[in-house]
């Protein structure tokens, strides 16, 4: 019985860090690039993108397409930073209790 609600204390005690680290996470922000950093993209750890960027001189109204896939490309490395920043903190929580790899 000690044991049982010593488990229960421990997964109390964890989800309260899991809600800190979350909380914690939408506070945090990562930025992707793209084009040699004429196109800027923040995204806070709950993935969602907070701002964009574009040099002027990445506007070229003859070239549409390519100020696209810059923004593209741009969106796209600010989400994967956003993903390893929530995994490397969710990381932390979980490094002790013997979790297989992938499950969180």
């Amino acid at each position: 019985m000690a044991q049982n609600m010593k488990m229960m204390r421990q997964l109390q005690e964890m989800q309260q860090k899991m809600a800190r680290i979350q909380a914690e996470l939408g506070a945090k922000e990562v930025e992707g690039t793209a084009g040699g950093g004429v196109v800027k993209v923040r995204a806070n750890g709950h993935q969602q993108l907070v701002a964009i960027e574009i040099a002027p001189d990445a506007v070229d109204p003859s070239d549409v397409g390519m100020l696209q896939d810059l923004v593209l490309a741009a969106v796209n490395d600010a989400l994967e930073r956003s993903r390893q920043l929530a995994a490397g903190e969710l990381g932390q929580l979980t490094a002790g209790l013997g979790l297989p790899p992938g499950l969180v």
